[in-house]
């Protein structure tokens, strides 16, 4: 958080209509009554500069600047939460379930659940709708023949959710399970300590970072970590740099190519691990270059990127390759730092279920991403939430008498 100056007795949130990120912000700030000015950067060139002499050559939106001088920058609802002073609560005390993470596992389990007659709650510390609602397009979600904006298939969970009246607290993180007696109780971030007879972890996973020199230093100042977001900058620009050769690495290289003249993958394998189909259209187009076999190890720059450096690994040749920007997709890590070690992880983080998705604490169940095994995709992760809501209701039912009857 930073300090600037606001002559204005609003909050002013400074963004652009295709960033998910700042719709996110704008649906946060709205649902709370909470009233701002939304400034466009693309239409207002002035605002840009103010973005980035705020960022210190940085661009990265949205950048909320509050009536006391605070700035935040790519906030979660949580502090956004936290600087307007609100007071984020769960409406009781005790639940039948409740639901760590507000994607498309999560909220999938809380409709069937609210169906079944469990009383339910959905906590997550971010927006709701998981990644799903920072993806530019789907077109692989059975249902819509045309593709959907993840924006709006997101909505449409949420809606569903609360149509429902499945309660949903957002801006609030989890910062431990554990049980007591034969009860799970979470710590929450505004200090509530709330019981339920089970829970389900679906706080999905987020993009891993190189760790290299220069990295967390231009990180929204040339380096990006999603291309729907931040690819429009962009436009016009001579060279962008992606680097992973994954399925997300190559759809957002093919993402990005509306936006630059030349895109080049940095690939550290030898070879493109994406889908058949997907190395077909990126090896093909005529404006992205593949370099395989290759690790980068540093990022330069001053307050904007202007080189990648990256390592031949067949000959330990030190190369350059001058950027505008750079975007990175190797892998993904799971959300579980609020988690202990009674909870058992794979080698990589992701938690590890039985086959009836119960984690080695008992009451305790997992779906979606974060799920070691899982399919890391959107259609996956909504029949992880429903099965593992299925799965919870079988335990409930032979464990406890929950308040509210179980329909057969």
């Amino acid at each position: 958080m930073t300090q600037a100056a606001n002559t204005s007795d609003t909050i002013i949130l400074y963004g652009a209509p295709w960033c998910p990120d700042c719709k996110q912000s704008k649906k946060f700030l709205s649902e709370h009554r909470v009233a701002f000015e939304f400034v466009d950067v693309d239409d207002n060139p002035e605002a840009l500069d103010i973005v980035r002499e705020l960022q210190n050559g940085g661009q990265s939106i949205p950048t909320i600047v509050f009536p006391s001088g605070e700035v935040l920058i790519e906030p979660s609802d949580e502090e956004i939460a936290t600087t307007l002073g609100l007071g984020l609560k769960a409406n009781a005390k005790y639940y039948d379930l409740m639901i760590i993470g507000g994607g498309p596992a999560g909220l999938t389990a809380a409709i069937y659940a609210s169906r079944e007659g469990i009383e339910s709650i959905v906590i997550d510390g971010g927006g709701l709708g998981g990644q799903a609602g920072v993806t530019e397009r789907l077109d692989n979600y059975p249902g819509f023949p045309e593709g959907i904006g993840g924006g709006e298939l997101a909505d449409r969970f949420i809606a569903q959710a609360r149509k429902y009246g499945v309660e949903l607290l957002s801006g609030v993180n989890v910062k431990s399970v554990r049980k007591v007696n034969n009860e799970v109780e979470l710590e929450l971030s505004n200090g509530q300590l709330i019981e339920g007879h089970a829970a389900i972890i679906a706080t999905g996973s987020t993009y891993k970072r190189l760790g290299v020199p220069g990295e967390s230093e231009l990180i929204g100042a040339g380096i990006h970590f999603c291309s729907t977001c931040d690819g429009p900058f962009y436009k016009g620009s001579e060279r962008l740099v992606v680097i992973g050769g994954g399925n997300s690495a190559t759809e957002e290289s093919l993402f990005l190519t509306q936006f630059a003249n030349e895109i080049v993958i940095l690939q550290f394998g030898d070879l493109l691990t994406a889908s058949s189909l997907l190395v077909e259209k990126v090896m093909s187009h005529p404006k992205i270059k593949v370099l395989t076999g290759v690790q980068v190890s540093e990022f330069v720059g001053d307050k904007r990127l202007r080189e990648v450096v990256y390592v031949d690994r067949a000959n330990g040749e030190t190369k350059k390759l001058e950027a505008n920007g750079a975007f990175i997709f190797i892998g993904l890590s799971p959300n579980v730092d609020f988690l202990s070690d009674d909870i058992e992880k794979d080698k990589f983080g992701f938690v590890i279920a039985d086959p009836i998705w119960q984690t080695s604490s008992p009451g305790i169940f997992v779906a979606g991403d974060v799920r070691s095994g899982s399919t890391k995709q959107l259609a996956g992760a909504v029949g992880e939430g429903a099965t593992a809501l299925l799965n919870v209701r079988r335990y409930l039912e032979a464990h406890h008498e929950v308040a509210h009857k179980l329909t057969e």
